[in-house]
């Protein structure tokens, strides 16, 4: 099984280093020099980590074979993805890999049915799920606790209390044309 661990920001210095945008709780275990990663997309993969260091809160990696800042630059915003045993579990309880979440039914906690989860959209201060919707369209929830209240990964459901105009705004505005 694949898992996204990083995308690749700018390039760093002029010795091929990149600043990379990490997506894993365990960047120690998926992202440390010797690690082979494929890419997304595969043209510019496999990347084998040759380095690895902190440098003002950024973690900035350099692949073997990537000698230059031009190098390092041409590799700007592709995924890095680790192959995973598909037993493997996160560590924490409340942790998951976006593939346990994907296909998941997103229901109110009175039993109302949102629609699908059908991405993970990570974003730096928080995750979104994009959730398609029974009409086809698309809306996205945060994934915080406040919101995202439980997943049941036995009964493949994800349930939300979604505050105000989260997912009923289509609603309220279309109520609203008919009143003008």
């Amino acid at each position: 099984m694949q898992l996204v661990v990083a995308r690749i920001g700018r390039a760093h210095g002029i010795k091929g280093e990149v600043s990379v945008e990490v997506r894993t709780d365990e960047p120690e275990l998926r992202l440390g020099p010797g690690a082979v990663l494929i890419t997304d997309p595969a043209s510019a993969g496999p990347l084998t980590i040759e380095t690895g260091r902190v440098h003002s809160g950024r973690l900035l990696l350099r692949f073997e074979g990537v000698k230059d800042r031009n190098a390092a630059e041409a590799l700007r915003n592709t995924l890095l993805i680790a192959e995973i045993d598909p037993d493997e579990l996160p560590e924490e309880e409340d942790e998951y890999y976006d593939h346990q979440l994907i296909d998941l039914d997103v229901v109110t906690a009175d039993g109302v049915e949102v629609g699908r989860i059908t991405e993970i959209s990570h974003l730096p201060s928080q995750d979104l799920f994009i959730v398609e919707r029974p009409d086809g369209s698309e809306v996205m929830i945060p994934f915080v606790q406040e919101i995202v209240t439980e997943i049941d990964l036995e009964e493949q459901r994800a349930v939300i209390a979604p505050p105000p105009g989260l997912i009923d705004d289509r609603v309220e505005i279309a109520s609203n044309r008919e009143e003008l």
